[in-house]
């Protein structure tokens, strides 16, 4: 079985981290270089960095702030906000992030995550899918309802060539009341991609039930690790008890 993975989130606006409830009532978390720095030292397997408000401003990523961010950075760096074209994917991936995350996107441009899939792999492209309390996707940060419920979004990235799903509970969003966990399963039942469980880890024991009880391949939270002392490796050692494979 291969390892699970556990992911802290970067929520990017305007100079700094922020972390909401909801996708709203955002809260200054710090700056981003030296939130990499401290993940650095502990036992993070990947980063998420996602720039919040690029796509409701339209404008494209912050490609020289992300050169900054890779700079860094000594694990794997997923960067998403602003995507609309195979050319800004690329100056990301030449930034120095290791995979592009597309949400909006993927809704109003399906074949950009196809044409990414094909140029750079499908394991760069990273589908995001924001699902409200309606139980249908949400796009431009939650703030637009899509006629698409997150199962057939989730079967629509896989077939376009998306290497992975990151799947988000709105509702649970920075609750720290755990997962959605029949979400999570009845996406990760119908694809055969890894997702990403996020929103709403509140415990280790929420991240043993996404994977458990979810079915999903790797764990991601932001309020967590921002808010706690709870750190990613005691996160890993509650997994490992659990008997799930993690990297230590």
């Amino acid at each position: 079985m291969l390892k699970v993975r556990v992911i802290p989130t970067l929520l990017w606006k305007d100079v700094g981290l922020v972390k909401g409830v909801g996708f709203d009532s955002w809260r200054r978390v710090g700056p981003v270089v030296p939130a990499i720095r401290v993940y650095n030292l502990r036992d993070v397997d990947e980063l998420i960095v996602v720039d919040i408000t690029a796509t409701r401003e339209n404008r494209p990523p912050d490609f020289a702030s992300v050169a900054e961010f890779s700079a860094h950075c000594t694990v794997p760096l997923t960067v998403g906000g602003g995507l609309t074209n195979v050319d800004e994917m690329q100056a990301l991936l030449r930034a120095g992030a290791d995979k592009v995350c597309l949400n909006s996107a993927f809704f109003d441009t399906p074949e950009l995550v196809k044409q990414g899939a094909e140029l750079f792999g499908s394991q760069c492209i990273v589908v995001s899918l924001d699902v409200g309390p309606g139980g249908l996707c949400h796009s431009h940060s939650g703030s637009r309802e899509r006629e698409m419920n997150p199962v057939d979004a989730a079967q629509r990235a896989a077939d376009l060539g998306a290497g992975e799903i990151l799947l988000t509970s709105i509702a649970s969003d920075g609750t720290m009341a755990g997962y959605d966990l029949a979400l999570i399963g009845a996406v990760s039942r119908q694809v055969n991609i890894p997702v990403i469980a996020s929103g709403g880890a509140g415990k280790p024991a929420d991240f043993v039930a996404a994977v458990v009880e979810g079915g999903a391949s790797a764990v991601a939270a932001a309020s967590l690790f921002h808010f706690t002392e709870l750190t990613p490796r005691q996160v890993k050692l509650a997994m490992a008890d659990a008997g799930l494979p993690v990297r230590l």
